[in-house]
């Protein structure tokens, strides 16, 4: 069985969930192969010295960063030490880094790699929160603020705390099999199907609530009816507006337009349909709101990168999991 060293950086003010959740999950998948060094993971930081995280929790790890060999997976979680700049972790990331098989970094970590260079040219993501600063500071790297993580080739960025299990997992998976990570997920009683490009944020939480309550009434109806008549025109109806009116208090109330929430909240629900029932694909493509299985397909294309049917092979729960 091939062996993989995991080594995770550390700072003062690291984020603990960033490093913790993706060394469970490591950790989980060396004790389910019942072989403790099939990830072997360590820890280091600068000078060697313990790091007081963000939630005031004190980690010691293994040694100096300075002497770390390199690893096969480099981990850089994030948190407000991020903030900071850490120049001897830069430095370091620089120097040794592009020797690392994988390159993978949690949350706001992925200014780190930024600052070393390593993310120029490449897609990448961080907590939504950060994103637009991410894009200002380093206006090379391509940053994309929606999805859970984006892998690039060698190198890997997730958003923000648990997104970093979702993307160990993804790890473990493309390592040993679905299987494997499926276990994992089921023992850390977390879900095996969040795919990379699934948002940060759903539909309600992606899109500001309205103020005034026929709109917000508007968006409640829209979230329940998905395969409703969604129109504009119906939509105002319900809001007792004109059309042209009703579509631009609903985007300065929301920051989105009608037509893309539906979108939205229409790609969600068929999401669900496919991930945890045995409804046909024509069934939940009418039940979503798409009339066809052509339009969800299409939908699903545009926004996923893959057809419904391929989504479900991937991520539908088995009964019983």
């Amino acid at each position: 069985m091939t062996k993989r060293t995991v080594l995770v950086v550390l700072f003062d003010g690291v984020q603990s969930l960033d490093v913790t959740g993706p060394v469970e999950v490591f950790a989980g998948a060396g004790t389910a192969l019942g072989d403790p060094d099939a990830y072997r993971i360590r820890t280091a930081s600068p000078g060697g010295a313990p790091v007081r995280t963000h939630s005031g929790l004190t980690l010691v790890p293994d040694g100096p960063l300075a002497d770390a060999p390199v690893p096969h997976t480099l981990l850089v979680p994030g948190g407000h030490g991020t903030r900071a700049g850490q120049p001897e972790v830069t430095g370091w990331l620089r120097c040794r880094a592009p020797a690392a098989e994988r390159i993978v970094s949690v949350c706001t970590g992925a200014e780190l790699l930024a600052a070393a260079g390593l993310l120029d040219g490449r897609r990448a993501t961080t907590h939504w929160a950060y994103c637009a600063d991410l894009a200002a500071r380093h206006p090379e790297v391509r940053v994309e603020a929606d999805p859970i993580f984006v892998r690039d080739g060698r190198i890997s960025t997730s958003a923000g705390v648990t997104a970093g299990i979702d993307l160990a997992l993804a790890l473990v998976e493309e390592d040993h099999g679905r299987e494997l990570a499926l276990h994992i997920a089921r023992h850390l009683v977390v879900f095996l199907r969040r795919p990379g490009n699934q948002a940060q944020f759903s539909a309600q939480l992606a899109t500001q609530t309205a103020t005034r309550e026929p709109l917000r009434e508007v968006q409640r109806w829209i979230t329940e009816h998905p395969g409703g008549d969604l129109s504009v025109e119906a939509l105002a109806g319900r809001a007792r507006l004109s059309p042209r009116h009703f579509a631009r208090a609903f985007h300065a109330e929301t920051g989105t337009t009608p037509g893309r929430y539906v979108e939205r909240v229409r790609l969600e629900h068929a999401r669900r349909l496919l991930e945890d029932t045995a409804h046909g694909v024509q069934e939940v493509a009418r039940a979503a709101g798409y009339g066809t299985p052509e339009a969800m397909r299409r939908a699903f294309v545009k926004a996923l990168g893959t057809p419904p049917a391929e989504y479900r092979r991937r991520f539908h729960a088995p009964a019983g999991t």
